[in-house]
């Protein structure tokens, strides 16, 4: 089903329509909140809220743009609204999750326990998590979710221009300077280590 077709069953009240937006859109919504939150079970929570959102807002959806793009922004903004009002701690397990090339497979990043079961090198993956996930943390908000959409969620330039609602030469320069900004934070962390 188009993405009209299904916005026009939730505005006639068809609840094959939200069936559907909820079954095409799940697992990008999901994906990105697990994105900024770190947190399976967090980032579901806060995908439900998404959707409830999208209910009753459709209305003022005005097709101006894709309906993922709308997603995403209400998504970001969801996943946002969630750590500041939690400020939860939580960090990454693994480097690769950060900074490798896996694309986004449509599933939620399970984060696997480490196949080392020695205490000191799990001690060590937690306490890099966390100053990986530290460092992330402190970027200022526009970069955090420009760095976060284009690692996580796999976007492209343009893709978050659009959801950010920025030009994208400043998409370019946020990524540019999220990573230096990141770059200068973990040499400046593991020197002093």
């Amino acid at each position: 089903m188009e993405d009209i077709q299904i916005i026009n069953h939730i505005l006639n009240n068809n609840p094959i329509g939200f069936k559907t937006l909820v079954n095409n859109y799940q697992l990008m919504v999901v994906n990105t909140c697990y994105g900024f939150v770190h947190n399976r079970e967090d980032a579901e929570d806060i995908a439900q809220e998404v959707f409830i959102e999208v209910h009753r807002s459709l209305h003022r959806f005005k097709k101006e743009s894709k309906l993922s793009t709308w997603l995403y922004r209400i998504s970001v903004n969801k996943s946002l609204n969630f750590i500041r009002d939690n400020k939860k701690n939580s960090w990454f397990q693994s480097l690769d999750i950060l900074f490798g090339s896996e694309k986004s497979t449509g599933k939620v990043i399970e984060l696997s326990a480490p196949t080392n079961n020695i205490p000191d090198k799990i001690i060590e993956n937690k306490e890099t998590g966390n100053v990986i996930y530290e460092a992330i943390n402190s970027l200022p908000k526009n970069q955090k979710v420009a760095f976060t959409l284009h690692k996580y969620e796999d976007l492209s330039y343009k893709e978050i221009a659009e959801v950010m609602e920025l030009s994208l030469s400043s998409v370019e320069s946020l990524l540019f300077r999220a990573k230096q900004n990141l770059q200068s934070k973990l040499i400046k962390q593991y020197k002093n280590l």
